[in-house]
């Protein structure tokens, strides 16, 4: 998951979020079909998420844009990940970023 997450590093966060909003299945079915009444508590609401987004064309750019802007404290499903998966996975992507980081030569940071 992180070398695909790696792959979108150089990608704006404004690009990730247009990709997220115009191709997200969630976010397509609650525009324009009968939105599911998720409560984010619920395990069965936990688990239609992980569902939708198992087939969803821009799973991994949903996740890419939630380390990057809710990091570790949001709740709910992203980019197929429940709240503490993407906890554990905040870690190890926040340590990849600054190794890229600090790998590039000054100046060239995106």
């Amino acid at each position: 998951m992180c070398t695909e997450l790696d792959e979108l590093a150089a990608v704006p966060t404004e690009v990730l979020a247009a990709w997220v909003t115009d191709r997200g299945l969630c976010l397509w079915e609650s525009t324009f079909g009968d939105p599911p009444e998720w409560s984010g508590e619920d395990e069965p609401d936990r688990e239609l998420a992980t569902r939708m987004c198992a087939g969803c064309p821009v799973r991994a750019e949903c996740l890419e844009l939630e380390l990057r802007v809710g990091g570790a404290e949001t709740v709910g499903v992203w980019g197929a990940l429940n709240e503490d998966d993407r906890r554990a996975l905040h870690s190890v992507w926040t340590r990849r970023r600054r190794a890229e980081l600090e790998a590039m030569p000054d100046g060239e940071a995106p």
